[in-house]
């Protein structure tokens, strides 16, 4: 994703990591501050976004006619040992800040579910991890982000002195300016790995009972969607905490990070996700599963295993994948066997799942966790009936208080999406400061009613 050799942007063709979605837009490479603000200067008829590592499930990073500008090309990490931070440009990878800041002792306090997203779309997101209930956000870690506004301003965001614009930047999906860089308060770790038990549980009630009484740092539960009757709902709890010295077996030289290159998944022509594959490939995995056991695991095994495999979201299918992903409150729990029953009664092929336990919310206009319950399934986006049956659920969980995730939405509407996140008369405000000429713009933003 590179501007052409004769500096004009190059005309491309872009997709969420769903690839359900696709529009074409300019596309020009990293710029420095000065190229940024002329480019804003210029006024694109059909606005600006900044684009990451393109992991939104969705539209969010895609603005079709517009200006996409890509994330620099060598990250520029810079670690303070002695404070416990690092300023990280907003282009690098987690997998280039794991690598630099694991050999200190230092860990980022929020792992995305791939090391592959950047840190600019990790705020944009405000992405969250298996610990929310204990350590919230990226937000709650975030010292200052370094901001281009609409206007071409450089602006240094803080929590305490800019919270208005600090709020509605963590989390407002790239609509108030392009980040430039950020300083992320850091966590010590005494190893690399992590001490895992995992538990095969046979039904939802006990599942969610067990990541509610989870004392452990990190708390995830992987759900068979497509068990019925007794065993709905039934799944594997993993729960993790740090170990508290270096593992003499796997760490003999230290703390470190090294990243396997992994084997890529092929195109195919076809969505090999049916109502029954689906189901052979979550009994399997179920039943492979011990009852109970202990283990050590790395960083990689345990926060992102979906980065076992490259490009796979490739294997699915030209029609791609949605993933339907929630979150409600503590005395809506119940929605969550209903949405599993209901993705079951309309053979969805449904192929993955996962629950997790969120603490409370931070207050961000546009943030996705709030205390209570999170549920993430990932099915064909061919599903027959998949539209009508998913903007039903979209009624259920807004009717509790609940809100979809936007940064794997696809489809929710302008009006549902009023319905979870209210108004937004104050983001509205801050980001007309920040942009008064409304010149970032996505796909996601003019679908939902954000932007123009």
């Amino acid at each position: 994703m590179t501007t052409r050799l004769d500096g004009r942007p190059e005309e491309r063709v872009l997709t969420g990591w769903g690839r359900t979605t696709r529009s074409r837009a300019r596309v020009v490479g990293s710029l420095d501050g000065e190229a940024l603000a002329e480019l804003m200067a210029a006024q694109p008829p059909r606005g600006i976004l900044a684009r990451g590592a393109g992991r939104s499930y969705g539209d969010a990073a895609q603005n079709a006619g517009g200006i996409v500008v890509a994330p620099d090309a060598a990250p520029r990490i810079e670690p303070d040992l002695r404070a416990g931070t690092v300023r990280a440009s907003a282009g690098s990878t987690f997998a280039d800040l794991l690598s630099a800041l694991v050999p200190h002792g230092l860990l980022l306090p929020v792992l995305p579910g791939t090391r592959h997203l950047t840190l600019g779309g990790a705020i944009a997101a405000d992405v969250h991890g298996k610990n929310h209930h204990v350590d919230g956000s990226i937000s709650s870690w975030l010292e200052s982000i370094e901001l281009i506004d609409g206007q071409g301003r450089a602006r240094i965001l803080s929590p305490l002195l800019d919270g208005p614009a600090f709020r509605a930047t963590v989390g407002g999906m790239g609509l108030t300016g392009i980040i430039r860089a950020a300083t992320v308060r850091l966590m010590p770790i005494s190893s690399s790995r992590l001490q895992v038990s995992t538990h095969r549980v046979d039904h939802l009630d006990d599942l969610m009972a067990g990541l509610h009484q989870a004392t452990q740092r990190y708390a995830v539960a992987w759900i068979d969607a497509t068990a019925q009757g007794r065993a709905l709902g039934r799944g594997v709890l993993d729960l993790g905490d740090h170990l508290d010295a270096p593992d003499p077996l796997h760490e003999p030289d230290g703390l470190h990070y090294r990243p396997t290159q992994p084997p890529a998944a092929p195109p195919l022509p076809f969505n090999p996700a049916t109502a029954l594959t689906a189901r052979a490939f979550n009994t399997l995995w179920y039943r492979k599963a011990p009852r109970h056991t202990h283990r050590t695991a790395s960083l990689n095994d345990f926060f992102h295993r979906l980065d076992a495999v490259a490009h796979w979201n490739r294997a699915l299918g030209p029609r791609g994948f949605l993933q339907y992903q929630f979150a409600v409150p503590e005395d809506s729990a119940h929605l969550i066997a209903h949405v599993l029953q209901t993705f079951q009664n309309h053979r969805t092929a449904a192929f993955l799942a996962t629950v997790k336990r969120f603490g409370p919310a931070n207050g961000n206009p546009l943030s996705f966790p709030l205390r209570g319950w999170c549920l993430a399934v990932d099915m064909p986006a061919a599903a027959p009936g998949l539209g009508p049956l998913l903007d039903q659920l979209d009624r259920k969980i807004a009717e509790a208080g609940g809100q979809v995730y936007l940064a794997k939405d696809a489809r929710l509407s302008a009006s549902r999406f009023t319905d979870m996140y209210g108004d937004l008369k104050d983001w509205r405000t801050v980001r007309d400061e920040l942009d008064p000429r409304h010149l970032m713009r996505s796909d996601l933003g003019r679908r939902l009613g954000l932007c123009r």
